[in-house]
């Protein structure tokens, strides 16, 4: 019988907080702020923070390091060995031609889990992190971010004078190869 009453009075006394707290609240400022008008782009943000990730193609060796690393796999990289003869090779952060270039560096975002451990395995600080946290979009393609400096038309460019290169080395490897036979004829069993 007693707990009924407590339940009565409690029934009571909950409502009239719930009044109490909302008055109070009232004739305070707002702190509230409305998003598209009143928008702080870069707010000071804590050291650890984990937003959106940048990468500097002149730092990037394309070692891969980063994509073996991601866990859910949004990392996606290809990359074209370097000619001798090509004259239109970019430069590393060193200002020395690159042996390995980068052709295709995406990262899609709508995958990402923002672990950092992409930032964590690049060897030459290539990937950080950026203090941009809102890049929402209506479309997945648009969360697809292509950070290669080549265009497709070079990317072929490339991918041609790779063959060219690979298939008149190996015509010379045969060509060597033939005339070694040639200038010692193997002995023939009988």
């Amino acid at each position: 019988m007693l707990q009924y009453f407590k339940n009565i009075i409690s029934g009571l006394v909950t409502p009239l907080q719930g009044i109490k707290i909302t008055t109070d609240h009232i004739c305070k400022p707002k702190v509230t702020r409305r998003y598209p008008e009143q928008f702080d782009p870069y707010p000071i943000l804590p050291e650890t923070e984990r937003n959106r990730l940048d990468v500097n193609m002149t730092k990037c060796t394309g070692c891969q390091m980063c994509a073996k690393s991601c866990p859910v796999g949004c990392i996606k990289i290809e990359t074209v060995r370097a000619v001798p003869t090509d004259t239109n090779v970019p430069l590393d952060e060193n200002g020395k031609p690159k042996k390995l270039l980068v052709t295709q560096f995406n990262i899609d975002f709508a995958l990402c889990c923002f672990c950092a451990l992409c930032e964590e395995a690049c060897p030459t600080g290539a990937i950080h992190r950026t203090p941009i946290f809102d890049y929402s979009s209506y479309s997945r393609e648009d969360l697809i971010y292509n950070f290669s400096t080549f265009s497709p038309e070079e990317v072929e460019e490339k991918k041609e004078l790779l063959d060219k290169f690979n298939a008149e080395k190996k015509a010379k490897e045969d060509a060597a190869k033939k005339a070694a036979e040639e200038a010692n004829p193997a002995v023939q069993d009988e």
